[in-house]
Formats: C-alpha cells, sequence, structure tokens
C-alpha cells in the first residue's frame, strides 16, 4: 500500500508545493518549524483541503482537484495521532481503546483487540483513568486507539514532542514495532534528525513548502552533502547484529564482518539493529592504531572526498561494515595523503555512540 501526494497551497508568508510517494513502512516528513509539515499532514488527514492537487492511498483518491473529488475525514479510514493523547478522560483505558473500533467494522474485533493490546503493553492498564496515566502511558493509548480503528493509513504529528526524554525513550520502540509489524503507511512528522535515524525506512524533507530531498533512509545519511541541520548532523547509518552482551556493560555486534562495540543496548542477542555514526566521531588513520583506547577499529577505502567552504572535508569510507563518514580538516586530508582510493583505518570511539543513535530491531 503507497500513499501518493501531490498538492499544492497558498500558506501565510510562502506556497505549500510537494510531492512524493510514501511506501509501506515508515515515511518521516522532516523540516524547521514552519517548513509546512503539519499542512501536508493535514491536507492527507482532511483537515486541510488544498488548493490544487491530488492524494490517494493505491488507487483509492482522496483529493483530485481536477476530477472535483473531496472524501470527507471521516470517511478516509485514516487513524490520526496528535502530539497529546487527546484522550478521553472520562473513560478508563479500556474505553478510550473500544471507542476506536467503532470506526473499524466488523472484521475480528477481539482478535485486533487482543494484538494492539499485547503490542504496546497496555495489558496491565485497561482498568485504569486517564488522569493517573503518564505521559508515555497517555500516548501509547491514543497509538492503541488509532490502530484499532482498522486504519489504511497512519499519520503521526510530532507524537513525542510534549514528551520528556525518558518517556521518549519509553514510545520510541512501540513505533518502531508499528513501522515493522503493520502493514500499512506511516507519515511520521518531525523535526528531530535523532527520530528521522532511528525508525524512518523513507525520508521526505520540506524546507519552505518545497520538498529539497527525498529517498531511502539509510541512502540519504550517507550522503556526505545530506545536510538538513547542518553539517554537525551529518553521519551515515549502519546495520548490525546484536553479537552478545558483555559483563563490563558494553554490547558487541556484528557489523558485515567487523565487530562493533557499544554501550549495553536493550535488545536480545540476534537482533537486528540500526546504529547512527556521527561523522564529526569518526578518525581516520593510514596504518592500523594501536595503544588507543577506542574499540572500534574498521578496515575500510576511500570512497569518495567532499572538501566544504571552510577548513573541514567529510571523507566516505567503505568499510565491510557499511558505508561511513568522517569530518576531518582539509590539513588532515594533506597530512595523511588521503584521496579516493586509500586505505585507512576508520576510530570511533565506543561511548561516542549516544542512545539516540541506536535504533530498534529491523525487519
Amino acid at each position: 500500500m503507497t500513499l501518493s501526494v501531490s498538492i499544492k497551497h497558498q500558506l501565510d508568508g510562502f506556497e505549500l508545493d510537494v510531492a512524493f510517494d510514501a511506501p509501506a513502512g515508515l515515511t518521516a516528513l522532516f523540516g524547521h518549524s514552519g517548513s509546512g509539515k503539519t499542512s501536508v499532514i493535514n491536507g492527507v488527514a482532511g483537515l486541510l483541503k488544498p488548493d490544487a492537487g491530488k492524494i490517494s492511498v493505491d488507487d483509492d483518491v482522496l483529493f483530485d482537484s481536477g476530477a472535483g473529488r473531496w472524501v470527507p475525514p471521516h470517511k478516509r479510514r485514516i487513524g490520526y495521532i496528535f502530539q497529546e493523547a487527546r484522550l478521553f478522560p472520562h473513560l478508563n483505558v479500556l474505553k478510550n481503546l473500544v471507542f476506536g473500533q467503532r470506526f473499524a467494522g466488523k472484521a475480528e474485533p477481539k482478535a485486533d483487540f487482543d494484538r494492539v493490546v499485547g503490542m504496546l503493553g497496555l495489558e496491565g492498564m485497561l482498568t485504569r483513568r486517564v488522569h493517573h496515566l503518564s505521559g508515555g502511558e497517555k500516548q501509547r493509548v491514543a497509538i492503541g486507539r488509532a490502530l484499532l480503528a482498522r486504519p489504511r493509513l497512519i499519520l503521526a504529528d510530532e507524537p513525542l514532542a510534549a514528551l520528556d526524554d525518558a518517556r521518549k525513550d519509553e514510545i520510541l520502540p512501540y513505533f518502531e514495532r508499528l513501522r515493522d509489524e503493520m502493514a500499512v503507511p506511516i507519515l511520521y512528522v518531525s523535526h528531530s534528525l535523532a527520530e528521522v535515524a532511528r525508525l524512518a525506512t523513507t525520508v521526505v524533507v520540506l524546507d519552505k513548502g518545497h520538498v529539497s530531498h527525498q529517498g531511502d533512509t539509510a541512502a540519504l545519511f550517507s550522503d556526505p552533502s545530506f545536510r538538513p541541520a547542518g553539517v554537525r548532523w551529518v553521519g551515515a547509518l549502519l546495520e548490525a547484529k546484536v553479537r552478545k552482551h558483555h559483563t563490563d556493560g558494553l554490547t558487541e555486534l556484528s557489523a558485515g564482518q567487523e565487530a562493533l562495540f557499544l554501550p549495553r543496548v536493550s535488545a536480545d542477542e540476534g537482533s537486528l539493529l540500526r546504529v547512527r555514526i556521527s561523522a564529526q566521531d569518526v578518525i581516520l588513520s593510514k596504518d592500523r592504531p594501536t595503544g588507543l583506547s577506542a574499540l572500534n577499529i574498521l578496515p575500510g577505502v576511500v570512497e569518495n572526498l567532499q572538501a566544504g567552504d571552510g577548513p573541514g572535508a567529510i571523507a566516505s569510507v567503505r568499510t565491510s561494515a557499511g558505508l561511513v563518514l568522517a569530518r576531518i580538516t582539509r590539513r588532515s586530508v594533506q597530512a595523511l595523503g588521503i584521496s579516493v582510493g586509500t586505505p585507512c583505518y576508520v576510530v570511533v570511539k565506543t561511548v561516542s555512540i549516544a542512545r539516540d543513535d541506536i535504533g530498534g530491531t529491523l525487519r
């Protein structure tokens, strides 16, 4: 199932003019505040009627200005997850969830309910009142209510923005499960590149109402010219398997043919993870270094070298673990004699890989 969006709409200060496809999986709509993200998602939901364009889910057209078609919001079968949970305060968790089932038709309501409750870990709170829930628990109930409506499309408008870091850490694994276990497209609005790197399978970047980048997440993040939040956010994504949890607090991953050590992660051995390595945390060496505290040393070959306007450069190094980007100075490039095709070693400190840089299981 694929969501296709091609719309134009006049907003205060600029014209929204976007076109993109969101396939199954999680498509992150990323951009700075005021770039048009919420207007796009509201157009898909039917809360905003664009001036022109077309919106469809597979062959079902929700909006087509040329054909005069406009499907009202309540007939679009869309699950919308807002920044705030927006639960009914006078109902307990169970009744808030059951409300979502009213829009689901008659297809196996009990099986759907048990599956959603289990996936979101809601079994022990069904009788609790809303005002007794934490922010993260409320958001889990809101996700469950949206899923129980059996939507063909899920919209999430910065669903973690109102939560503190602890509650975000609580909710992120549930969005990962949503991405991996639900066979419907998820359009996820965010201005956090950390969330995008962790969750998204596809990225659409908006800048002043226009699409500046779009494509596969791993491919975009491995492009040294992809800098929607500045050069400090340049980095690459690696996929790795949990090999072993060590007693000294480290987790050993298998990335290609290489071992990669991280601070302990909450994942079972054998799980696949997505790991973001920031380019500014990478050191390059022409020879295999010795006597270092850094545990992650990956051999590779320079595949691309891109000089910046200032003193820096970005080197793309192909390793057996995947493509790694290194942000170094042009002086270092000259001193080491680095060019395309140069063999070198990538050095990454274990503790430089933050918790936000580690994504949950990919399938």
